[in-house]
């Protein structure tokens, strides 16, 4: 195969490439560009920081990285990739694997796919024993574990999962306080408090300071009544409400009597438990009134249902009441002194959510990947003139579909990775800069990978012809399944903004001598650096080495983010002058979202060259190297054109980047093989015929499937 590889003009190997044939780009190796990179050096030397450290040892990775193909050890890369909770998730495999009868069908009604994703939740819980309530609280990345690996087993699940324990039972154990505990943990727990999260309204959803339900205390009976306004305020799209729900986290304006001619004052939005059906006879109770959402584009096995409540009566102890209470005499008290700082608080609280969807999309991403490399690695279609079949993967194109989209997928997972981690420490210590930090990072990640999983879906799909096509094979259930992803939890265009409001506030404290965010540090540490003009020598380096050094490949991302930073907060300034502040942030708009996803994609590389560093085995540590290297090279010349704009890549580098991210492409198609099988994800996991580990079986499962 290797023979009719080399002589297909359509595939890029070294041996092929007319234009260098010692390798895909011009090395230092000639006395001129060793003289440039010596006065460079003068000029420019290399700074002390972190990533200096170690550049002998990342000369030596790049040096392996060059070899034709690099020896991975699957079991070694499988080990470091799989983290501290593997055993809990392979616990959720062997259940579902032991119970045939709980996995999803291919055909399945609404109503039949909802009871049976109760099931499975209830059999996980019960039968296998599997608690997650308890690890929102003890060990939340065991819990973002488990969420995964239910994922793997039907989407719905996942999500239904999410909304009892990290939704429903999250708001219980984050927003209220001993008292609510005490009552509510264990039915949360066990599954006989199924409950919703009713925060969206049909006329509201990211403006949560727009709800329109609204919370009267009524300082005669002590209790609160709850109300929908109008059909407006009707609580929306709610996960649980349609046929299991119980109770409901309600999020409404707390209204207080007052003794003037206001007559009620408003403390802003708060969240209440108010039960929904008797627990007896799971009838709706009095006032409560809701319908069935409907048939969806995905997750049909959540019942999403619309809720309207008319004058339901609630204790006061019902208000989960960690950041605002209301004494038995009318009065507010709250630690904190203004309905944003309240409202702040209460959805710092919640960003567990968009944390479990980052690291939940990159698993359904890492499926996908594996099904359509799988696929391409056994397809085989033309080749030479009487020679063998060359396989898919062999194409250049379609090393270009799928190469990028797995090195994205190993840099994610890093990256989600430490997302968990921080957010772990700030559940932890409380520590406000923490708090801060994991809010704009769990923003970022969520929007980012979960639009790259969405695109990166369909390109599978399309990646495998007509049997991607095929519901048997995956791909259909898993694009519409996760879609969604990018909506709830914060929408993502929504999200980038909150991530560039933060960049904006970083860089006036960088101005103003302040401390920054871990997240930020680099701004404060190299913006001058970043925004002087551009090395006239080092913008020409077009060597191997330079080119895969993680120093210039950080750099470069951070000199992108620095540059759009500092653009866009000159034009709002400009254009506030005459449109005011809105309408200056509206024009700039496009500018800004460009400006976060940069910055998030310089935190992605950061993580994933430090997990190269910290990876114990030679052969793993090499494969990610090369696959880091291509991750980075691809984000490059993806954007080449700004680096152009202001010469910080000159031409000659330019086209040296685009030949090196080729080849780096091919190299990593070597050992595509490898890194899928190092996700470890079972053929019963997987379940796609076209995507078994074993080549053999894949055609004849797929015609067994259709009745052969």
């Amino acid at each position: 195969m290797m023979a009719s590889r080399t002589q297909n003009p359509g595939i890029q190997t070294p041996e092929n490439d007319q234009e260098n044939q010692q390798n895909p780009v011009t090395t230092l190796a000639t006395t001129p560009w060793r003289r440039i990179e010596r006065l460079s050096l003068h000029l420019n030397p290399f700074s002390s920081n972190h990533y200096d450290l170690s550049h002998q040892q990342m000369k030596m990775l790049i040096c392996a990285a060059r070899a034709k193909k690099i020896e991975v050890k699957v079991v070694e890369l499988s080990s470091f990739m799989r983290g501290k909770h593997r055993d809990i998730q392979e616990q959720v495999f062997d259940y579902f694997k032991s119970r045939p009868e709980l996995q999803t069908p291919l055909e399945i009604s609404k109503d039949e796919h909802r009871e049976l994703c109760m099931r499975q939740l209830v059999g996980l819980v019960r039968e296998a024993n599997i608690r997650p309530f308890k690890y929102v609280v003890e060990d939340p990345a065991k819990y973002f574990a488990i969420a995964e690996a239910v994922g793997s087993v039907d989407m719905s699940l996942a999500i239904k999962l999410g909304v009892q324990y990290s939704l429903w039972g999250g708001s219980v154990l984050n927003l209220g306080t001993k008292k609510h505990r005490d009552k509510y943990f264990d039915g949360i727990d066990n599954m006989e408090y199924p409950g919703c999260f009713a925060m969206t309204e049909l006329h509201h959803g990211s403006n949560v300071q727009g709800l329109q339900t609204v919370a009267t205390f009524d300082p005669l009976t002590d209790e609160f009544i709850i109300n929908t306004p109008n059909d407006g305020a009707i609580k929306w799209w709610i996960g649980n409400a349609a046929v299991h729900g119980k109770f409901a986290s309600v999020f409404a304006r707390l209204m207080l009597p007052t003794h003037d001619t206001k007559v009620v004052s408003d403390m802003g939005v708060h969240a209440f438990i108010v039960p929904i059906r008797d627990l007896r006879t799971h009838k709706l109770l009095p006032g409560v009134e809701i319908h069935d959402c409907g048939h969806k584009v995905g997750l049909n096995g959540v019942d999403n249902g619309a809720l309207r409540f008319r004058s339901v009566r609630i204790p006061r102890d019902n208000l989960l009441n960690r950041f605002g209470d209301v004494s038995r005499d009318g009065k507010y008290t709250s630690s904190l002194p203004s309905i944003s700082k309240r409202f702040g608080a209460t959805l710092g609280e919640l960003v567990g959510g968009r944390v479990v969807l980052a690291y939940s999309s990159n698993g359904v991403l890492k499926i996908a990947a594996t099904i359509a490399i799988r696929y391409s690695l056994l397809r085989q279609q033309f080749g030479p003139p009487k020679q063998p079949e060359i396989t898919i993967l062999d194409y250049q194109s379609h090393q270009h579909k799928l190469m990028p989209m797995l090195a994205s997928t190993y840099a994610f997972h890093f990256a989600t990775l430490h997302l968990v981690d921080k957010y772990c420490e700030m559940k932890k210590t409380g520590d406000e800069e923490s708090v801060g930090d994991v809010h704009a990072l769990s923003a970022g990640l969520k929007a980012y990978v979960t639009s790259y999983t969405a695109k990166s879906l369909n390109i599978c799909r399309e990646a495998c012809g007509g049997h991607g096509y095929a519901a048997v094979n995956r791909f259909g259930s898993l694009r519409n399944d996760h879609d969604i992803f990018q909506t709830f939890e914060g929408d993502n265009t929504v999200l980038l903004q909150q991530v560039a409001i933060d960049l904006l506030k970083q860089y006036k404290e960088k101005f103003r001598g302040g401390s920054l965010a871990v997240t930020w540090n680099y701004l404060k540490e190299s913006m001058n650096t970043y925004l002087s003009q551009p090395n006239p020598v080092t913008s020409r380096w077009e060597g191997e080495d330079h080119l895969r050094d993680p120093k210039f490949q950080l750099d470069a991302f951070r000199y992108r983010t620095s540059r759009l930073l500092q653009s866009v907060a000159a034009r709002l300034q400009k254009h506030s002058k005459t449109l005011g502040g809105f309408g200056a942030w509206n024009r700039c708009l496009n500018h800004l979202l460009t400006l976060a996803e940069s910055h998030i994609e310089s935190v992605i590389l950061e993580r994933f060259i430090e997990a190269v560093r910290s990876c114990p085995d030679e052969g793993s540590r090499s494969a990610l190297k090369l696959v880091c290297d291509l991750y980075a090279l691809d984000r490059i010349w993806n954007d080449i054109g700004t680096y152009r704009n202001v010469d910080y890549v000159a031409p000659n580098k330019a086209k040296a980047i685009h030949k090196l991210t080729e080849y780096v492409c091919f190299q990593v198609r070597n050992i595509a093989r490898e890194l899928v099988d190092a996700f470890d994800l079972p053929d019963y996991v997987i379940r796609a015929p076209i995507g078994l580990q074993t080549p053999g079986e894949a055609y004849s499962q797929y015609t067994q499937h259709v009745g052969f």
